[in-house]
């Protein structure tokens, strides 16, 4: 990939960004893999606990660990920051640094499950092109691809799409659908990334999102004549090849 104006925060993504707006504590991660329970694992308890597994901008390896923790072992994972792929090797996982293009052209492994969780935004259109189209080329049959992204028609969006600098491109279910089919996914769905039923105060949050919810949709209806299934700042994109 060309170097741009991305690589120089990408050289200090983790001191100069990350340790700055992320809670790392212990308590902040076990209820970011409690979410997951809710969110992720279900849609990949169906493969074996030997499926290869690749992660797309693996970061400090938080959904590695995860993964490790739940029985699948066949992990591997890049990312562009120097910084946390050290952190993410100090945990003992297969990670380099690599940019995505790069890892695609000298890959020649196939994979049953690519994650890209916070990734496909950093991206130009052109760029999302040529991403997308290389992890469907590297799934295997029936493989499944999984991303979790900023939500462009979100009810309050703009935190998630001008909260970092090499935020480039910010998708909608309808521009996901449009991606995803151009490069030859056959099963695709989008799920909210809201809150979940992990304790009461979760259960509280989603009474509150569903009420949101509603009236959001109430004037999206009067306004268009249109509802909306997915209105999270951030949503999860689902597509099997």
């Amino acid at each position: 990939m060309e170097s741009d104006f991305r690589n120089e925060f990408y050289r200090k993504y983790n001191s100069a960004f990350k340790i700055h707006i992320s809670d790392f504590d212990e308590n902040a991660i076990n209820e970011m893999w409690k979410w997951f329970d809710h969110k992720y694992l279900p849609l990949i308890n169906s493969y074996s606990k030997d499926s290869a597994i690749l992660e797309l901008g693996c970061g400090r390896g938080y959904l590695l660990e995860y993964l490790r923790r739940n029985g699948f072992d066949n992990l591997k994972g890049f990312d562009i920051s120097a910084e946390q792929i050290e952190i993410a090797k100090g945990k003992g996982f297969d990670v380099e640094v690599a940019d995505v293009l790069s890892f695609f052209e000298n890959n020649k492994k196939k994979y049953e499950i690519i994650f890209a969780l916070d990734f496909l935004e950093h991206f130009y259109k052109q760029e999302l092109l040529s991403i997308v189209q290389s992890v469907f080329n590297t799934l295997d049959e029936d493989g499944i691809f999984i991303s979790h992204t900023p939500n462009g028609q979100a009810i309050i969006s703009p935190k998630m799409i001008y909260g970092d600098l090499t935020h480039l491109t910010i998708l909608t279910p309808n521009s996901a659908l449009q991606l995803l089919n151009a490069c030859g996914f056959k099963e695709i769905k989008f799920l909210e990334a809201g809150p979940v039923i992990k304790n009461v105060q979760g259960l509280v949050r989603l009474a509150i999102w569903k009420l949101i919810k509603l009236f959001r949709n109430l004037e999206r209806l009067a306004d268009s004549g249109k509802a909306e299934k997915i209105l999270t700042e951030n949503f999860i994109i689902i597509g099997k090849k």
